[in-house]
């Protein structure tokens, strides 16, 4: 999603390196992603669910600009 657009970024972690990361963010699976800091997902989530999830996270930043 962010190669094809300059609202989405993403960023991967290695916790391993940064453990505070994964401890702020409750990381017991990967990959989990976070979106908007109010969007969880944990492990590998079928497309249609993780495309709602990221709508949902837009959905929310969008409300409280």
């Amino acid at each position: 999603m962010a190669l094809e657009s300059d609202l989405v970024t993403a960023d991967m972690v290695e916790i391993q390196e940064f453990p505070y990361l994964g401890n702020k963010y409750n990381v017991y699976g990967v990959p989990k992603t976070v979106a908007n800091e109010t969007v969880h997902l944990e492990g590998a989530v079928p497309e249609p669910k993780f495309l709602e999830a990221v709508l949902k996270a837009g959905s929310t930043a969008n409300a409280r600009s």
